[in-house]
């Protein structure tokens, strides 16, 4: 039994040894260890870029947190553009590089897919067309600061009825991904890009229409209004949101029983549809508190009974 085992494990030893002398075994230690350690490093590689790049976003919003600052500065928002930019690229030279190593450990030549890659590329090239598009128009996007992380933006895309609206979440050379303010997620390729409209660059500006009737002393609601300009700033929150105080344009539109005056300011980036919510009720406490009517309070229909003006409908309430 004792000779039986051991002429069973050296007939095993004899193949093992066999096997790695051969062939298969030889092929496998002086080119497939090689292949191995290549993807391992290409791994490893592409492991470490991601995560550069993510402590490059992650610092840069713990900046903007600390900063207390209501909006990210445009150096920011193109910063976190570039690094997800970058890393993008560097994982597409790291595959690339990868593929041609071990094409050398494999001996493969070339030279001889020259003539089948240019007819090859000739049939693709209509294909890549659109590809190309995109990263050309993305490397333009990027280097001219047209819009980055963070930036509300307004995308017309070719084809499309509508246009793209939302919060950039992330720019690479190839798309634009955007969340819409119903958490949509728009992927728009960049070469489809008509036309972009930047509603956060540097400053925005909210506009605010106030339609009263006609029947109201204009002269007074100018005086109210240029009043409630001087002293928004005073408000805590819109403080925060102005650049400077709100500027009264006067008569917008004249209709049969409205007047529409107009309103605006400077904000924060981003920050002009809150700032616009902010002056309206501003405004409506300001006309109540003097004792005017707004167009859409002019009116308020009765239960079983026709619609009165509101101060009467008021009166009668209160009797």
């Amino acid at each position: 039994m004792t000779a039986n085992t051991t002429v069973l494990a050296v007939s095993l030893t004899q193949r093992w040894h066999d096997f790695w002398r051969g062939e298969i075994g030889a092929w496998i230690i002086d080119k497939g260890l090689r292949i191995v350690m290549l993807l391992i490093a290409a791994v490893l590689a592409v492991r470490f870029v991601t995560w550069v790049a993510q402590q490059v976003t992650r610092q840069l919003d713990v900046d903007f947190v600390e900063s207390d600052a209501l909006v990210r500065s445009e150096a920011t928002k193109h910063r976190q553009a570039v690094a997800s930019v970058i890393q993008w690229v560097s994982i597409v030279i790291i595959a690339i590089w990868v593929i041609l190593q071990i094409s050398d450990v494999l001996r493969f030549s070339m030279g001889g897919l020259v003539a089948p890659a240019a007819v090859l590329g000739a049939a693709l090239g209509f294909g890549a067309q659109q590809l190309v598009k995109d990263l050309l128009a993305g490397f333009f996007i990027i280097v001219e600061k047209q819009y980055g992380f963070g930036d509300l933006v307004a995308l017309t895309v070719s084809g499309a009825a509508d246009e793209a609206r939302g919060t950039v979440e992330n720019v690479t050379l190839r798309v634009t991904r955007l969340r819409s303010s119903d958490g949509e997620v728009f992927t728009v390729p960049n070469g489809q890009i008509v036309k972009s409209v930047n509603l956060s660059k540097d400053w925005a500006r909210a506009v605010v229409d106030i339609p009263v009737a006609t029947s109201a002393d204009l002269n007074r609601v100018n005086v109210v209004l240029h009043q409630e300009c001087e002293h928004a700033r005073d408000d805590p929150m819109l403080a925060e949101l102005l650049l400077d105080a709100p500027t009264m344009m006067g008569v917008e539109n004249i209709a049969v029983d409205t007047v529409t005056l107009r309103v605006v300011a400077r904000t924060l980036p981003g920050k002009q549809f809150e700032a616009g919510r902010q002056l309206r009720v501003v405004v409506i406490r300001a006309l109540a508190r003097a004792g005017i009517v707004t167009a859409a309070d002019t009116t308020v229909g009765l239960v079983d009974g026709p619609a009165v003006p509101a101060a009467n409908a008021a009166e009668d309430q209160t009797r």
